[in-house]
């Protein structure tokens, strides 16, 4: 991630009149999306409800555009480096795993086939999403492996068994967050963790002002969330090695010492 990247406030209006000019075709969708967002905001003042609504609006278009795949190629790739590097940190099939924001099973249905029968448990606010994601297990023969698909209203967790996940995974869902929701999330999560598992989440990371764009990505400094997560008692770190993958977030693992 360019230095210029991270310090740049995509909020800002110099920001917003310098990326119109260098990328004039990109104008009419973007006030039409704002429009669109506006719209919904005013529908659904909560952020999930919110979120919700621009998923089923973004799903019905596009499932795989609607979880930040500009192609079924890209929807491929961006799976195959969550699995990939799950794996380098010792996914075993033996583990039991929660997804958070499972989107259309971008990266779960590689964690499915891996995993043992009935050891991926995927969660998301949409139900459109998972709509898809059923489709995307019928698309790989993934049937017989009966994974969860669960839809949530918040993250606190509660309806999940303590000490029971090994790897608890959040790819590109606080990138979408208020840092309230993110809170939520690290308060609970330790309950669910078993002994020696991790969390891991990516989230726009950015060394300027912490900011948003039409509510629906966030943008934090990284000390910012390892703060948050040692609020709660729980060990976090920020991972460097993931860097070095092409995807555009950053990556802290998160771990319960207790």
């Amino acid at each position: 991630m360019s230095r210029k990247s991270l310090l740049t406030n995509r909020a800002g209006l110099t920001h917003k009149i310098g990326y119109a000019v260098r990328h004039p075709a990109r104008i009419t969708p973007y006030v039409k999306r704002t429009a669109r967002d506006t719209w919904l905001r005013l529908k659904h003042p909560d952020h999930i409800a919110y979120y919700r609504a621009v998923m089923a609006s973004d799903a019905g278009r596009n499932p795989e555009a609607a979880v930040g795949s500009r192609s079924h190629e890209r929807w491929l790739a961006l799976g195959e480096m969550q699995f990939d590097y799950l794996a380098e940190h010792g996914l075993r099939p033996g583990h039991r795993m929660l997804d958070i924001g499972c989107g259309n099973l971008r990266a779960g249905w590689r964690f499915i086939a891996h995993l043992h029968t009935g050891h991926y448990y995927g969660i998301d606010i949409s139900p459109d999403i998972l709509i898809s994601a059923k489709q995307t297990l019928t698309t790989y023969g993934l049937q017989d492996k009966l994974p969860h698909l669960t839809i949530t209203q918040d993250l606190t967790l509660d309806f999940l068994p303590s000490a029971h996940f090994d790897i608890v995974h959040a790819h590109s869902v606080f990138s979408h967050s208020p840092v309230e929701v993110i809170d939520e999330c690290l308060a609970h999560v330790g309950r669910i963790l078993a002994p020696g598992g991790f969390f891991d989440f990516t989230f726009d990371r950015t060394e300027a002002t912490e900011h948003q764009v039409l509510r629906e990505d966030f943008y934090y400094r990284t000390e910012t969330l390892l703060e948050l997560a040692r609020r709660h008692g729980l060990e976090a770190r920020f991972m460097e090695d993931w860097e070095k993958r092409p995807h555009g977030q950053s990556k802290i693992r998160v771990n319960n010492p207790a």
